[in-house]
């Protein structure tokens, strides 16, 4: 394991949407990355008024994880992270309703397949080695001129409506 950047570095999002604190590892095929559940984290906008993480939210953390890995795997080659889109998750399942207050979630992503621009992952949320979640997700990358023409068509609906 080397030292890596805070994963805003690798993300194309600013706080308070950065939900990971740190990375802890990337490889080849997946990545890891760590978050804890505390009033003072990255978190701390959206905890209950318990101190707890909704279960939920397991879905957006794993979504930063592959996010983290593919703006790593960017940065190799002086580019730039790029948005990302979740197309969807199949076999969602966390046997916790919410995440305790003062734990800390371990996030794992590893990578099943991939094209240009499409990948599906294999997800899993671990506390204290358990493993909490688990899902696979499937992501698209855009490039910044379907991006623009996607904005741009958005844009046109709207002052057609």
């Amino acid at each position: 394991m080397s030292n890596f950047q805070p994963p805003s570095h690798y993300l194309p999002h600013q706080a308070p949407m950065v939900l990971l604190d740190r990375v802890y590892a990337i490889e080849k095929d997946n990545a890891v990355c760590e978050v804890s559940v505390s009033a003072d984290g990255a978190l701390a906008p959206f905890l209950t008024p318990q101190g707890t993480l909704p279960a939920w939210f397991a879905i957006e953390i794993m979504a930063q994880t592959i996010g983290v890995w593919s703006g790593w795997h960017g940065r190799q080659h002086n580019e730039a992270p790029e948005i990302g889109m979740l197309l969807g998750s199949r076999g969602f399942k966390s046997t916790l309703d919410h995440y305790p207050n003062g734990s800390l979630l371990r996030s794992t992503a590893t990578m099943l397949l991939r094209d240009d621009r499409l990948a599906s992952f294999e997800c899993r949320l671990d506390i204290d080695g358990q493993t909490v979640a688990q899902a696979k997700l499937n992501v698209y990358q855009t490039g910044q001129q379907e991006l623009d023409r996607l904005i741009q068509k958005s844009k046109t609906k709207d002052l057609i409506a």
